[in-house]
């Protein structure tokens, strides 16, 4: 616990640190923008011709010490009290580190990948989302659903797998759950990259659309070429034959756990083209095709600007409408509880019906 708090003392201080330092590089350059700029003004007063100003390397040399000397203490001044106040204020509340960055970057995405903090502009060419925190309702029972004009517009949903065992999905949808994403199989994470198909896939698939629950199906993906992500694709396409699929298919990209998880070590643009190519292939086949990821992989890992036109799936446990860009369902817990599921299951809100 106290090596966790030195940890947190100490990224704080780093960004502390940053900001002080930003603060007295804007207020430098203004300084030394202020005396080239009179200078120009001089020189302009002395001939109407252009003017080429030139300074030596000793005249930069005492500039930028003065700018650096004149700024950095008004710049602690500026940022320390209300800066410190605020990270005391959300670290005393109990926020995380990131989750206290966050209100101080609100034209950034502030999101943690390799250990490594991320400070990602917000792209005004993305589409947004038009959720607004006062329209979230957080149940007793920890369930979230989205409220308008005293209506709840939201729908709610599951996705399943093996490991939620057999379930009685009748119980399930007495419980008021609308739709389950269904999980068609998996790609393992080691070098040979196995598929493997989910055991539970056909009893879920049939379970649910006798009870009267929309179904969507899912691939867990670790394709690294072109060949593998088709590959996926036909798959799944393959499993779902004859079947009323209603909801989208989807492409689940992760990054896993694993040291030598495959789809850990390719880059940002191969991810990106995997996604394309089953994404594609699903379309063509004529069902709705959409992605599954978290913040990290949408904003660092993925090049989310290339899926514009595709329905996207976003897991971030919290009830805080933080992520601005548009997606169709929100995952917003891997440990709800339904009746008629022995143990966890991921909870999902869906903002429109297919």
């Amino acid at each position: 616990m106290k090596r966790k708090k030195k940890e947190i003392l100490f990224y704080i201080g780093s960004v502390f640190g940053c900001l002080v330092a930003m603060t007295v590089v804007v207020v430098a350059a203004l300084f030394i923008y202020d005396k080239v700029k009179g200078k120009q003004e001089e020189a302009v007063d002395v001939a109407s011709d252009n003017v080429h100003i030139s300074y030596s390397q000793e005249e930069v040399d005492l500039m930028v010490a003065e700018a650096v000397a004149s700024a950095q203490d008004a710049a602690r001044m500026e940022v320390s009290d209300d800066i410190l106040s605020q990270i005391q204020t959300e670290l005393e509340g109990g926020n995380t580190v990131v989750e206290t960055l966050r209100p101080l970057y609100p034209n950034h995405i502030v999101v943690v990948s390799n250990g490594q903090f991320h400070f990602v502009p917000i792209r005004d060419d993305l589409k947004k989302h038009s959720l607004l925190q006062e329209n979230i309702q957080v149940l007793e029972s920890g369930e979230m659903q989205y409220v308008q004009n005293g209506e709840v517009i939201s729908h709610k949903g599951i996705d399943v797998s093996r490991y939620q065992g057999n379930i009685d999905w009748n119980k399930v949808a007495a419980a008021g759950v609308e739709y389950a994403f269904i999980r068609v199989g998996v790609r393992g994470y080691g070098q040979e990259g196995r598929i493997a198909l989910d055991e539970m896939f056909e009893a879920n698939v049939q379970g649910a659309t006798a009870a009267g629950i929309k179904v969507g199906v899912y691939f867990f993906s670790q394709a690294v070429t072109e060949e593998e992500a088709l590959e996926e694709a036909n798959i799944v396409l393959e499993a779902i034959a004859g079947y009323d699929i209603t909801y989208p298919i989807v492409y689940d990209v992760e990054k896993t756990g694993a040291k030598d998880g495959r789809m850990n070590q390719i880059s940002k643009e191969e991810r990106t083209k995997m996604a394309q190519i089953f994404i594609d292939r699903i379309r063509e086949a004529g069902y709705t095709p959409m992605i599954y990821s978290n913040m990290e992989m949408w904003s660092v890992l993925i090049d989310m600007a290339a899926f514009e036109d595709v329905e996207k799936w976003f897991a971030y446990y919290s009830s805080d409408v933080y992520f601005p860009y548009e997606y169709a369902i929100w995952q917003y817990s891997d440990t709800g509880r339904i009746d008629g599921i022995n143990g966890d299951v991921d909870l999902n809100i869906s903002f429109k019906d297919w």
